[in-house]
């Protein structure tokens, strides 16, 4: 339970950083007409295709005692990222960030222009235009980005190994443990470990669309 608990707090604090970060940066990519923020969407969707014991690899390398994260964390803390519950949160960060920002950006450009210019006619800000008006509006891909980096960290294996290792208590989060128990050929520890972490999945999926599917309903014609 130690693991199972890990993983999920780990998701939980992955998910809610997400929505604070990739907000602003959602927003920007869909308001630009830069040309040249291809290269910024790129960036933002490299996770999808890069393979996670890749990017997992750099980031160790970055977190590590000669890497320039982990003497800048040494100076200041005395010890590296690397193998820390922090340097865990900050590689899924990374590696989950796509699937924050992609439905949010895809919510922000969905929302009617004329709207937008009716708000700028009668003097609202950016901020009160997107406090009142886009945000309100974007309530599915709200939901949808904090789902899918809560359900996307709680299953990662790969970025977490490289960066985190195997610590118990530490970064030793539920997927570890199930490939521990496999590795050892106790299947039964596994499958009970892999059940308990499919329901939660499931339930906390559908929890979250079904509040969204309310949600969502609330506003006429949809």
């Amino acid at each position: 339970m130690q693991a199972l608990w890990l993983s999920v707090r780990l998701a939980g604090c992955v998910a809610a950083i997400l929505l604070v970060v990739g907000t602003p940066l959602a927003y920007w990519l869909a308001q630009t007409k830069w040309r040249g923020k291809f290269l910024v969407e790129s960036v933002v969707a490299l996770p999808l295709v890069l393979p996670p014991t890749v990017l997992g690899f750099y980031l160790l390398l970055a977190m590590g005692a000669n890497g320039p994260l982990g003497r800048l964390w040494t100076a200041w803390f005395g010890h590296t990222l690397a193998f820390t519950f922090l340097g865990l949160l900050l590689a899924s960060v990374l590696y989950s960030l796509p699937f924050a920002v992609q439905p949010l950006a895809a919510a922000f450009e969905s929302v009617d222009r004329r709207l937008l210019d009716a708000a700028a006619v009668l003097g609202a800000g950016r901020w009160r235009t997107f406090r009142e008006i886009i945000l309100p509006l974007s309530t599915r891909g709200v939901v949808t980005a904090a789902v899918l980096s809560f359900a996307h960290t709680l299953g990662e294996f790969g970025v977490v190994l490289m960066v985190g290792g195997n610590i118990p208590g530490l970064t030793r989060t539920v997927s570890i443990h199930i490939y521990d128990h496999v590795q050892s050929l106790d299947y039964g520890a596994a499958n009970r470990m892999a059940v308990a972490l499919l329901l939660i999945s499931f339930a906390v999926l559908s929890t979250i669309y079904a509040v969204n599917r309310r949600v969502w309903s609330l506003w006429p014609g949809k």
